[in-house]
């Protein structure tokens, strides 16, 4: 009969992402891991078997985290112009009002696309991501454009206030995406 984990999966997953947060992918070792969770590196082995698996599976876990948050945020905003800004400026507020959380992301992000497997779920978020967006234009001729237009849109509108740093990175957001959609004549 095997032992009973004294440490849940999503626990460890979680430990293992906020070592990955606050020091870097490359910081994410079993040994660390070990420390940080006080299981033994063995243990973390018979787990997860290698270092780049381990990374990978605390990146998929951030990945549900994240598909969980947009459908989440996605059944409440209206389908209409100012719903899918709602929808954008409500998944970036993870960031707070600190840009080198925002950089620490794009640390990540370097994982996501070495990584085909993270690749693909990554592909996969922003497919469902443009739907939901796309649905919020109705009466547009090309909805999928304009979603993938305002999915960008949004993407700059981050980059730059990470540059930039001026106020809450939620009303950036929101003001660069109001922006966007004046030029639309939305």
């Amino acid at each position: 009969m095997p032992r009973q984990r004294t440490l849940s999966d999503q626990h460890l997953l979680e430990m293992v992402l906020a070592l990955i947060h606050a020091q870097g992918p490359d910081a994410a070792t079993f040994s660390a891991v070990a420390k940080a969770s006080g299981l033994s590196g063995s243990t973390l082995v018979q787990r997860f078997g290698t270092k780049a698996a381990m990374l990978r599976q605390a990146l998929l876990h951030a990945w549900d985290q994240l598909d969980a948050e947009t459908a989440e945020l996605a059944v409440t905003v209206p389908r209409t112009p100012e719903g899918a800004v709602a929808l954008l400026v409500g998944l970036s507020q993870n960031y707070g009002d600190n840009a080198a959380v925002y950089a620490d992301g794009l640390r990540l992000l370097r994982e996501d696309f070495r990584d085909p497997v993270l690749r693909a779920r990554g592909a996969a978020w922003g497919r469902t991501l443009a739907d939901v967006i796309g649905a919020c234009f109705p009466t547009a001729k090309q909805p999928d454009v304009i979603a993938r237009l305002m999915l960008a849109q949004w993407q700059g509108s981050l980059l730059w206030w990470g540059f930039e740093s001026e106020g809450p990175v939620d009303a950036y957001v929101e003001t660069e995406l109001l922006r966007f959609l004046a030029v639309l004549g939305k």
